[in-house]
């Protein structure tokens, strides 16, 4: 699709969507991954509750998403972040929600109540260029603070869990920065062999994350919770 066909679809999809969301979004199931599913995390000093949504009718399968959600978050834990829950969340909406843009994501984001930091698994994207994921911390959501702290996804993504937790780096960290080192995460390019975190990227992401709501602080062992 050329930048203009793009543009033409984007606004057509965000004024019809307007007057069909209120009526026509719903949320139809919500699963909760069992805890012993879950990754563990030895001496993480803070937990991360993760919740995805998916769209009743597109390509992506909830098995699919759950176990690279799965594959994605032991990443994480080098960070000293473990997981203290994930839950999936399906969507019943009309068609013009299964494509991201940023006028009908906005549009969609006031019509439920979303729990962060989200992630969404839409068809494609409408946007130009057009990535397999964008992920919107504080920092970009400036024009659009209905995203913050959310990622989308378009089906086909490759290298899925690194490039979650890629992205969920990006927004724990609330940087787009990326790095040049060998194996690491947050290469632009993502692959099974970029998996490391220094310490800088790790103290950033918990520090930052922390003070967004986007991480809680774990009781020490043997520390009583207040």
């Amino acid at each position: 699709m050329t930048p203009l066909l793009r543009f033409v679809a984007v606004l057509l999809l965000a004024v019809s969507t307007a007057a069909l969301a209120a009526e026509q979004v719903r949320m139809v199931e919500t699963r909760i991954l069992p805890q012993e599913q879950l990754p563990a995390a030895a001496n993480a000093s803070h937990a991360l509750r993760l919740s995805l949504y998916a769209f009743r009718g597109t390509r992506w399968l909830p098995a699919d998403i759950v176990a690279a959600v799965l594959d994605a978050l032991p990443l994480l834990a080098q960070c000293g972040v473990a997981v203290a829950g994930v839950e999936l969340r399906l969507l019943e909406t009309p068609l013009q929600f299964h494509f991201y843009s940023t006028p009908v994501a906005r549009e969609l984001m006031r019509e439920i109540t979303v729990a962060k930091p989200a992630v969404f698994f839409v068809d494609d994207t409408y946007s130009e260029p057009a990535y397999d994921a964008e992920a919107i911390g504080l920092t970009n959501a400036r024009t659009r603070p209905e995203l913050v702290n959310t990622i989308w996804f378009a089906y086909g993504a490759r290298d899925l869990p690194f490039a979650l937790a890629h992205e969920l780096v990006h927004v724990l960290s609330d940087s787009g920065d990326h790095s040049e080192a060998p194996d690491n995460l947050m290469r632009p390019e993502t692959s099974p062999a970029n998996t490391r975190l220094t310490d800088a990227q790790c103290s950033r992401l918990r520090a930052s994350a922390e003070a967004n709501g986007l991480l809680a602080r774990r009781a020490a062992a043997g520390t009583p919770r207040k």
